[in-house]
């Protein structure tokens, strides 16, 4: 429900532009759907690697409403390229990171084209994924996103 909510947004900024800048969003404990986006307030034309950081600091946020039974999945959606299975070919791809709090989680990908001025799906293909809700992975998520930063942070002052 989550993951059908969230896709189209993913489509409508793909027709015109060609490309989409990383969101997100979550399900509410009765099924309503929240959509989350990032910015960038230092620039007009944020990379979308920044604005993906942003929004994976935010699974602490989703972390914390899980905890307190307020938030029951979370999903980032971001444009990749990505190897095909069982191929050595890439592909431009939608990922859709899923999370559940009852620990399951998933990577889905979505290989596209545009062509004609349509967007034509390959083959969807999944990944386990890196279950973001479960507590215990709480530190080492955290622990990745830090080092993250700061070597980010290390490059912007270089």
């Amino acid at each position: 429900m989550l993951m059908n909510e969230i896709l189209p947004v993913a489509e409508k900024m793909l027709m015109p532009r060609g490309k989409f800048y990383p969101y997100g969003g979550y399900m509410r404990l009765n099924g309503n759907i929240v959509h989350v986006g990032a910015a960038d307030p230092d620039t007009g034309r944020p990379r979308s690697k920044d604005l993906l950081y942003i929004l994976l600091s935010s699974l602490n946020s989703f972390r914390e409403m899980a905890e307190r039974n307020e938030c029951k999945a979370v999903a980032v959606v971001f444009d990749i390229s990505v190897t095909l299975p069982n191929s050595d070919k890439r592909s431009d791809a939608i990922q859709v990171s899923i999370d559940h709090i009852d620990g399951y989680s998933a990577e889905v990908f979505f290989p596209y084209r545009l062509a004609n001025g349509e967007l034509v799906y390959g083959e969807t293909f999944v990944q386990q994924g890196s279950t973001r809700f479960r507590s215990n992975l709480a530190a080492s998520s955290q622990a990745s996103l830090g080092n993250r930063e700061h070597r980010r942070r290390r490059r912007r002052a270089g």
